[in-house]
């Protein structure tokens, strides 16, 4: 499944916005329980529906209810939670990426649960689901960005960043339409999600204390302006479309599905693309940067949410537990190959898992969480603007990065006072 990250990036933003216009009520409306449904609407993206509808049946034998599997673009049924479900028209249950989980949960529109089959999960993605020492979600799917090259091009798998300018050296890889610039190696690093793994590696991060710290904004922390400076030289080598705030991810998929690019980052909901394009391709963990030091982008994915407008919590409880569990998290891998957030089902789909199966799994160990306080909202656009201002020369790292840094803070005191 795609990620769409563009979407994802700004639905924090997307969210705040809404739940502002419902907060004073939300925060304090409790479902009524006192009247359990025999009925249960679990909704989810149409690529999961087939693989709901063949697990529902024992749900339904063991618990008595039926459950009524929705196809939705969950993107908007997480963004109209705060407006339907007061009125009734929200699903009980439904995914939700892990940024949108402590934002939803703080302001009031999901419910608190229990991770029951918490020895089956690792810190990282039990850390995704909680905020001020609460669970609003269950995990489900992780997800990172990886490594992918050309087989064809590249024999084999670049393990450092030398190797990459190695790659960008390589006349095979001349842009021909301008003179000077080459595609060895792309990455969209005017996008922030894709470049905080250099930042991060360069001692930046997006908050402090674990990115539960509003107060500490660090994206220009540690040795982070050396990580601006490094993105300004690979931009200075390559197209000028990956200038392009707007279309620089699809320049550069669009450049890998045309045999022109040597190893590219990106997510795996670009898979699918890569290989209907016949491209021979491989994936593996992203290269270790100039100072040694591991890139480590986010970590992410999504987890399983219930309404806190339901009146089904209690057996939306049992579905959370029942849907993560080993034996559905394994056949849920087995139908959608992404990797499952249950480490056992994890541990399966290492050994029996593609390139970048295991690139993910292998990547997300040095990821960092993403952030799912409401503040991460703050911090997308700022920050991918300061990587523009300085790839694109019109700033200094120092000064594009305290112009980011103002913004970010500006914004966070005045829509959430601190």
């Amino acid at each position: 499944m795609e990620f769409n990250f563009k979407k994802a990036a700004f639905s924090a933003l997307i969210a705040t916005s809404v739940v502002s216009l419902a907060a004073c009520g939300a925060g304090n409306k409790k479902a009524d329980n006192t009247s359990e449904s025999k009925e249960l609407t679990v909704a989810v993206d149409k690529l999961y529906v087939d693989y709901m509808e063949g697990i529902k049946a024992d749900f339904e034998k063991e618990n008595g209810v039926t459950v009524n599997v929705k196809a939705v673009d969950q993107s908007d049924v997480l963004t109209n939670l705060p407006i339907d479900g007061p009125t009734g028209e929200s699903p009980d249950v439904m995914m939700a990426p892990y940024d949108r989980v402590g934002g939803l949960g703080s302001e009031g529109h999901i419910a608190e649960v229990t991770i029951r089959n918490e020895d089956n999960f690792d810190d990282t993605v039990k850390n995704l689901v909680q905020l001020d020492g609460k669970t609003f979600a269950e995990p489900s799917v992780i997800e990172t960005l990886v490594l992918y090259y050309n087989k064809d091009l590249v024999p084999n798998a670049p393990k450092t960043f030398a190797d990459l300018e190695a790659l960008q050296k390589n006349d095979a890889f001349k842009f021909e339409s301008e003179a000077g610039k080459s595609t060895g190696f792309l990455a969209n690093w005017t996008n922030f999600y894709y470049a905080y793994g250099l930042t991060a590696g360069y001692g930046g991060y997006a908050f402090g204390k674990d990115g539960t710290d509003a107060s500490d904004v660090g994206v220009a922390a540690g040795d982070s302006l050396k990580a601006l400076e490094y993105a300004k030289t690979w931009y200075d080598q390559w197209p000028q479309g990956m200038k392009d705030m707007t279309k620089a991810g699809s320049f550069a998929s669009d450049q890998f599905i045309k045999g022109k690019v040597g190893a590219l980052i990106d997510g795996p909901w670009v898979a699918a693309s890569f290989k209907d394009a016949g491209v021979n391709y491989g994936a593996v963990k992203i290269p270790t940067l100039p100072n040694g030091k591991e890139y480590s982008p986010f970590a992410g994915g999504k987890a399983w949410v219930i309404s806190n407008y339901s009146k089904n919590k209690e057996v939306a409880q049992k579905w959370l537990d029942y849907v993560t569990n080993d034996e559905n998290q394994t056949a849920f891998y087995e139908k959608t190959q992404e990797v499952p957030a249950n480490v056992n089902a994890r541990k399966v789909a290492s050994e029996k898992g593609t390139d970048i199966t295991k690139a993910v799994i292998e990547q997300f160990d040095s990821s960092k969480p993403m952030p799912n306080i409401p503040q991460m909202a703050e911090v997308w656009e700022p920050s991918a603007t300061m990587y523009f201002d300085v790839v694109s020369g019109s700033k200094t790292p120092d000064q594009a990065s305290k112009d980011a840094l103002k913004t970010i803070k500006d914004a966070i005191e005045q829509k959430y006072g601190n």
